[in-house]
Parts: structure tokens; sequence; C-alpha cells
């Protein structure tokens, strides 16, 4: 078991692909740092974990848009918690489906600050620690709009075109420090994704995934996994994912109903 008591840091960890990838590496027996900004699921999930596996598990709260929060909750994790061995930025949203010309700019501004800059932020005081130790791993959850753009996806297409590029940098700039980093960049994945972009429409959502089987959180979960229990010389620079009916951003095969 390599991940037995290593440290796993993920944000976004209450839903979807972040609860997916605490309960696999809390299997492989790692100990996990979890935050989200709703904390009753979170607090489920960590009463969950800790009843169905023998490993530790230190939950907040965290808005990764808010920088003072970041700041101060990373740099205030008790001694036991500041080795951390793998940061899995998971945090993100789609806001809003339009043309940029009826754009929602509060959307916008949502988007670029929990994707973009929520990203930065952890990573800016994360990073010391595995600099400190001389090892460590990035896995950031990018996204196939992070290679190609498609209609109406304008900013939410741009966060993640960000995300891929500092996934680029981050490995360039901790390249003497033993420091792996990986980009995860899914094709269409049914978590709570869709009904987020659209404003609580389930129906509109539902129809997203409709006549296809979609990924779910688990299968994201098991490539992260994978990539973080490679060989300490082996580095996966970036796996792009989709359902087997979808061959593009925006070319999907549907069944008829």
């Amino acid at each position: 078991m390599r991940l037995k008591n290593k440290t796993v840091f993920i944000t976004g960890a209450s839903a979807g692909i972040g609860k997916a990838c605490a309960i696999a590496f809390a299997k492989e027996g790692a100990n996990l740092i979890l935050s989200a900004r709703r904390m009753d699921k979170l607090n489920e999930l960590t009463e969950d974990i800790k009843k169905k596996f023998e490993v530790k598990v230190f939950a907040f709260e965290l808005d990764v848009r808010n920088l003072y929060k970041v700041k101060q909750s990373i740099s205030s994790l008790p001694s036991e918690w500041n080795k951390i061995d793998i940061l899995i930025n998971n945090a993100g949203l789609a806001k809003g489906f339009s043309k940029i010309n009826d754009g929602n700019i509060e959307d916008w501004e949502e988007m670029i600050d929990t994707n973009l800059k929520g990203l930065l932020y952890v990573t800016r005081y994360v990073l010391p620690f595995m600099i400190k130790q001389n090892e460590g791993h990035v896995i950031n959850l990018g996204s196939i709009a992070g290679h190609q753009v498609y209609p109406y996806g304008n900013v939410y297409c741009a966060t993640k075109f960000a995300v891929n590029s500092l996934s680029e940098a981050i490995r360039m700039d901790t390249l003497e420090h033993n420091i792996r980093v990986t980009n995860i960049a899914p094709g269409l994945v049914e978590t709570e994704f869709s009904e987020v972009r659209f404003k609580g429409d389930k129906e509109r959502a539902k129809n997203v995934y409709k006549g296809i089987t979609p990924l779910d959180g688990d299968d994201i979960a098991d490539l992260v996994l994978f990539a973080a229990t490679r060989k300490s010389h082996v580095n996966i620079n970036e796996i792009i994912v989709t359902p087997t009916a979808q061959a593009s951003a925006t070319q999907v095969h549907r069944k008829d109903s």
C-alpha cells in the first residue's frame, strides 16, 4: 500500500469527484485533509470515512476564492498535518451557458475566482511544504474544455485552459524539488456540475447526459489514484478521458431513449 500513512489534501471534497477521491484514497490507507464550502456534507463524509477505514481525517470549511481564509487555514494546520504528500485541486465549477455578449459577469467572476485563482491560492501555500520535504504531487482537475473550446463555454473553457497551462508551469517551477504534477482532463462526468451550471434546473442538467453512459466521480478517482501510485521516478503529465460515446468536446453520440 504505497499510500498508507501518506497525507492527501483535497479541495471541493464534499461531493462529486472530490468525494470519490477522498473515499478512493482512504481505501488505500491515506490520511485526508478535506475542505469544502458545505460543511454539513463534509462532516457526513468525514464520519463515514472514519467508520469504514482506519485513517485520520482533518476537515474544515473553505471557500478557495477567499485568499485570507486559504492562507490562514493552510498556514495554521496542526503540525501532524503539515507534511502534505499529495494535493488534489478539485474545487471548480461552471456557471451559466451563454455567448459572451449575453454573459453574466458575476458568473464569470465566480468561475475565474474558483477555477483559476482558487487553485493558485491553495497551491501557493501548499507547495512550500512539498519543497521543504523535497517531494510531493500536485494533481489538478482540468477538463477537456481546457483543450477544446465549445459554444457558450467561453469563460469556463478559458479557466480550464488556464489550469492546463498552470499544471505545466508548476511542473517547471518545482522541477528541482522532486515534485510531480498531473493534469486530469475529463469529458462528460455526471456529478452536480451541470445542475450548478444551469442554476438548479435539474431537467436541463439531466439532458446533458441523456442517451449516453457518462463518466462518474469514481471513474475519475480511479485515474487520480493511478497517477498518484506510479513509481517515484514516473510522472503522469496529463490524462484526457471521455465516455466512449464522446469523441470531442462537441461530438457526442446519443442513443434514442
